[in-house]
């Protein structure tokens, strides 16, 4: 008689488990297919609002962890597990892995602020970081950059954050600046129309704002001008040389004397030490 009660207790455990378990199978296959549903409307929403496809993806993975761990948070509680140590334990876990890993995390965040806020883009040439460049690819933890000598360069987003994070190709157009040292004996004036003439020959130089061209301080060489023309960033550095080469070729072509640096002498007359009279 003990035996038959046993096995029928038995039976029941046994059925009530498999209950149990086939709910639990039903419930994770039914969470996720509502999870997945869930972050399909989530991205065809940011699609819409034309959200960067690189926030799209780390807005919907970190969507997609969140619900995953609710959904086995209700599944353990179906089974009568208590949930509310393994919540406790959960945030222990992830503030230990925020300890270990922060560095990551913070270049983690940065990511996450420079996708929202967009200071550039894939294409700019930027400066941040102790690295210039054209930005290749804006990651979740670090944004890679190719250097003027086609160096690939990684930086973190966290330094990209916290250094001061200049954008060149913001703007419709980029300064260059150049000098041009004269001699004393050299007309500022006939100078400075030279190399305006010149400087319009450039390629790709921008007829507005005309190139600028001012006496910008004296040495004791003589003058010193400023040579600045203007021209989209994606030029900068074909009239950076071409400029410096007009310099060479127009005063080489005027005839200017090479400058050099000339000795100043001043004429103070003498004090007399001899002592004067009284009136």
């Amino acid at each position: 008689m003990q035996f038959a009660e046993t096995l029928d207790t038995a039976q029941q455990i046994i059925v009530n488990f498999g209950l149990k378990l086939l709910g639990a199978f039903a419930l994770w296959w039914a969470g996720r297919w509502l999870i997945g549903l869930a972050v399909r409307l989530i991205q065809t929403a940011l699609t819409v609002r034309q959200v960067d496809a690189t926030l799209q993806r780390y807005l919907a993975s970190i969507i997609g962890v969140v619900l995953n761990i609710v959904l086995v948070i209700g599944i353990l509680g179906f089974f009568g597990f208590e949930t509310t140590s393994f919540a406790a334990l959960l945030a222990a876990a992830g503030v230990a892995i925020g300890a270990a890993w922060s560095g990551l995390l913070s270049n983690f965040a940065a990511g996450a602020f420079l996708m929202v806020l967009r200071p550039f883009k894939v294409g700019d040439y930027i400066s941040g970081g102790g690295v210039e460049g054209t930005v290749r690819e804006l990651g979740l933890f670090s944004t890679t950059i190719i250097a003027p000598d086609n160096v690939v360069t990684l930086v973190g987003n966290g330094k990209l954050m916290g250094d001061t994070l200049k954008n060149y190709s913001a703007a419709p157009y980029r300064r260059v600046d150049r000098l041009a040292q004269i001699d004393h004996g050299v007309d500022p004036a006939d100078a400075i129309a030279r190399l305006k003439a010149r400087l319009s020959t450039i390629p790709n130089v921008l007829a507005e704002p005309a190139p600028d061209v001012e006496i910008l301080d004296f040495n004791p060489m003589g003058a010193q001008l400023a040579v600045r023309p203007y021209c989209h960033t994606d030029h900068f550095w074909q009239v950076w040389f071409d400029t410096n080469r007009v310099i060479r070729e127009e005063f080489s072509r005027a005839g200017y004397a090479v400058p050099a640096a000339h000795a100043v002498h001043l004429n103070v007359p003498a004090r007399s030490t001899a002592p004067q009279r009284e009136a």
